[in-house]
């Protein structure tokens, strides 16, 4: 299958298939905007780097809990950029040992190099879990997250170097390492028509034929994990409420079924990446996964209200403590994050405990057996395998929560970057790609009903895709350009059955043209009921962490005679 960087060929009634990264790549002859944003180069070269870390740290925070073994192994060491000119420092294991997790300086070794990592603590994404690899070898946990293993990651590391171990540590001229379980091992199997970002941990994007559907099926959905899935289980999984006061109230899974009203919303999960490649590609590099139009879903989900469970355990909703802001959530992997504590006790906020997903347990991937949702906020907050939600005058102290999921301006690099001062993401903004463009003709049965409908006699374009606005804002507007944003038409808003107080569902849309009007390049934006619409170029929004990536969507489109 060609990409839409190749011409297309006309003479083919088919889709075109996302499975292959089709619609997400962006021609050339989209470009003519944008072009000069690719000649600017990213600030802060090496520091720069380090956001890379940030995208795959998450990963090696991972080692909580993974349990060590007593076999003996010995671990090759990776390749260093380190080129000193001066006799290194050396270090004997048992001083190595000293800078552990209750240490004032915390080291690792890496091969038979030694390195104080201090001061990348504090912007480890996966928060002090990173202190349980501290004061011994690096190389096991590694060895299972091979994401580590490339240069920009060796080459941060190497900026923390201090020394080497002493020869007389080393077994066969390396430091001895222990074994460690495969935390990933009892994973769950994914269907094979999900797209693929990263194994361990697993991310994948929903193809096309899932993104062209209301719901998505729970199979399909699209999936992102910063670990691996815990081992949970429904009867006896256990939610802790922690109120203000230090008071807490546990509540089974079976208490929030018999206790509680259920409730059902239909809600889209947006990752805060969707669409970063785009950004990557029309803009600048950008650091994190590079998820295409597919890290977005819709369902129905069906559990409790959040503020019901709050009122039961003690927490006066219409009356609440000047000091309580924000409502914290852990999940039973160690991801924790926060919502204002208004959107929490909201009667039409929609907050859920959700145990069912389009009627169905939650699968595995999606927090089964409970988890958060957040509608109209980004995924990122909706926590999966819920354990503990507590109150507090603070937002959640997670990395994922304080130094990750933000967005900054198009000139700050990773090293300029104030993650303090700088609001986490909540609610999203205005959102549309096209997922399908394909040729109907009214030699064919079905397209010839479709194109009865708009009135069309002729060989055709149809044109399909998603559009969506936090914060349940409904989408008012479609509009869509065959020549790259020269002239507009608006799209057709497709009917859906959405459940719950706001528009927390994604609206589908479809436009049918004329082949003969088409140009070289499609384009869509969205507008919402609050008038906020799509920015046209990336490079004013570019971000170095390519979140909330959400410029108009561009897709290329050659003629036969083109």
């Amino acid at each position: 299958m060609r990409s839409f960087r190749s011409v297309l060929n006309l003479s083919a009634v088919r889709p075109i298939s996302y499975s292959k990264h089709v619609l997400w790549s962006i021609d050339k002859t989209c470009r003519s905007t944008t072009s000069h944003a690719r000649r600017l180069k990213p600030p802060s070269p090496l520091l720069h780097k380090a956001a890379a870390l940030s995208a795959c740290t998450s990963l090696f925070a991972a080692t909580i809990y993974i349990g060590l073994s007593n076999a003996q192994t010995v671990y090759a060491e990776s390749p260093s950029t380190i080129n000193s000119q001066t006799q290194p420092s050396l270090f004997r294991l048992d001083e190595v040992r000293k800078h552990g997790r209750d240490a004032e300086e915390k080291w690792i070794t890496k091969g038979n190099k030694v390195y104080n990592i201090t001061d990348w603590i504090p912007g480890h994404p996966g928060g002090e879990v990173i202190l349980r690899a501290v004061g011994g070898p690096v190389d096991q946990y590694w060895n299972i997250f091979t994401i580590h293993k490339k240069q920009e990651v060796y080459d941060i590391l190497d900026s923390f170097y201090i020394g080497d171990v002493h020869p007389q540590d080393l077994v066969d001229g390396k430091v001895p390492v222990e074994q460690l379980a495969d935390p990933f091992t009892d994973d769950p199997k994914r269907d094979e028509r999900l797209i693929v970002h990263s194994a361990r941990p697993f991310n994948a994007e929903t193809p096309e034929d899932a993104l062209n559907s209301f719901i998505t099926p729970d199979d399909l959905f699209y999936v992102r994990q910063h670990m691996w899935v815990p081992d949970v289980h429904e009867k006896t999984h256990k939610l802790i409420i922690e109120l203000p006061n230090g008071d807490e109230k546990e509540y089974s899974l079976r208490d929030l079924k018999d206790k509680f009203k259920e409730v059902s919303i239909t809600a889209t999960l947006q990752c805060s990446g969707n669409r970063r490649k785009h950004m990557t590609d029309e803009s600048r590099s950008t650091n994190g996964l590079q998820w295409e139009g597919g890290a977005i879903s819709n369902a129905e989900w069906t559990g409790v209200r959040l503020r019901d469970i709050l009122r039961d355990a003690g927490v006066r909703i219409d009356d609440l403590p000047s000091d309580v802001k924000h409502v914290q959530f852990e999940g039973a992997e160690a991801y924790g994050a926060s919502i204002p504590i208004e959107k929490a006790v909201d009667q039409f906020g929609d907050v859920l405990l959700a145990y069912k997903m389009n009627g169905h347990p939650l699968a595995p991937d999606h927090g089964y057996p409970l988890r958060l949702l957040a509608p109209g906020n980004v995924a990122a907050r909706s926590v999966k395998w819920i354990t503990r939600v507590r109150l507090s005058d603070e937002e959640s102290t997670s990395q994922w929560q304080r130094r990750d999921y933000k967005c900054f301006g198009p000139n700050i690099g990773s090293s300029q970057a104030d993650w303090d001062s700088t609001p986490a993401i909540q609610e999203t903004p205005v959102q549309s790609a096209i997922t399908s463009l394909r040729d109907v003709t009214p030699h064919s049965a079905d397209d010839s009903k479709l194109l009865q409908v708009y009135g069309l006699e002729e060989d055709s374009i149809a044109v399909e895709g998603y559009s969506y606005a936090g914060g349940g804002r409904k989408i008012i507007r479609v509009d869509v350009s065959a020549d790259d944003g020269r002239t507009w038409h608006q799209a057709e808003l497709l009917p859906d059955k959405s459940k719950g107080a706001k528009a927390w569902a994604w609206t589908r849309w479809r436009w049918v043209l004329p082949r003969q009007q088409a140009g070289r390049c499609f384009v869509v934006k969205a507008i919402d009921e609050a008038y906020n619409t799509q920015p046209g170029e990336y490079e004013p929004n570019y971000n170095f962490r390519g979140n909330l990536t959400s410029s108009w969507h561009r897709v290329g489109y050659r003629t036969k005679t083109g």
